[in-house]
């Protein structure tokens, strides 16, 4: 079969597809064909030794598919096959390897994907979905005013309607160009700013009335976690889950601590025992299925043009989610 790897840390072209043995379901497991492979920014950054954990290499990225069940390992029911599923790899014991034809998951962790939810849309509801879901969990949105950095990306966008949802009283988001923005009203938000103005922050106070927002979701990180701090209200809260991009000093936490306002860090996967990746996974599909949950796909690509898909999610130039479609 066919898989995407990378040898040495570099730009997108280090990305090369390889021949592999095919895979092979061992007892409790299903080998899977996979018909969609969603790509994360942190795998960008892990393949230019950029992210908070150096991958041992060669390495096979890839922790999000959906496919088709076509064989089963022993002790896994037979009527799995040909199932429809989500494959979340990043909460097994081999969290990788989804740039590929096919891979192979434990029978208990995939999870039923309905017709009605393209298999396209169902990678951008697994690391995306989840962590927009557990934020707004960990940090209920209800009657606060919020703003969404990055918000039409994977995680921003739905973010951005799930909050609005979640009876946030105001969803500021907020992008780098005006298509960008267009795309975040037409997802529900409020208002919106572009933050590659440098005074976006104060148009955030002046869209709260001079305070501030209750909450602020970041997924970006760096120098944006910085400049955030003066759109957050006196007491206000920053959620940050961008490991591996920090971006706050320690006077910024100075003027946090004299404002009152707390940091809270946010980590996924410790969130996600297996019946509770289950259930989040089923509510995230059950909402794309029923209209209520819009999944934007921002660029399709085969595996022999991974480092293309790369290169767009790393310019920031794609909406939505990026897939890779073998």
């Amino acid at each position: 079969m066919k898989a995407v790897q990378f040898s040495r840390f570099g730009g997108p072209e280090v990305l090369e597809v390889a021949e592999l043995p095919a895979p092979v379901p061992q007892a409790g497991e299903v080998l899977v064909r996979v018909k969609a492979a969603g790509i994360n920014f942190f795998e960008v950054l892990m393949r230019a030794d950029r992210y908070a954990v150096t991958p041992q290499l060669p390495m096979f990225p890839g922790v999000e598919v959906a496919g088709v069940v076509e064989a089963i390992g022993q002790e896994v029911d037979e009527g799995l096959l040909g199932r429809r599923v989500a494959v979340p790899l990043f909460v097994s014991q081999r969290p990788h390897g989804g740039y590929a034809e096919q891979v192979t998951m434990p029978a208990d962790l995939v999870v039923p994907l309905p017709d009605a939810v393209p298999f396209e849309e169902a990678t951008a509801l697994m690391v995306q979905g989840l962590t927009a879901l557990h934020l707004l969990r960990q940090s209920p949105p209800g009657a606060k005013s919020v703003l969404v950095p990055a918000a039409s990306g994977g995680v921003g966008s739905l973010l951005v309607q799930l909050a609005g949802q979640k009876g946030a009283s105001q969803v500021i988001a907020a992008a780098s160009d005006r298509a960008k923005l267009d795309f975040a009203l037409s997802l529900g938000a409020d208002s919106v700013v572009d933050y590659s103005q440098p005074d976006w922050p104060a148009r955030v106070r002046d869209l709260t009335g001079g305070d501030g927002v209750d909450i602020i979701y970041d997924t970006v990180g760096g120098a944006l976690t910085a400049a955030s701090l003066q759109a957050l209200a006196a007491g206000g809260e920053l959620v940050f889950a961008a490991l591996g991009r920090y971006g706050l000093a320690a006077s910024d936490l100075e003027v946090m601590i004299g404002r009152n306002q707390s940091l809270r860090g946010f980590a996924l996967l410790p969130l996600l025992p297996a019946d509770v990746l289950r259930a989040g996974l089923s509510e995230l599909f059950q909402l794309a299925a029923s209209g209520r949950l819009r999944v934007a796909i921002g660029g399709r690509f085969p595996l022999d043009r991974a480092g293309e898909a790369h290169r767009l999610l790393e310019e920031r130039r794609a909406t939505g989610k990026v897939v890779l479609v073998p």
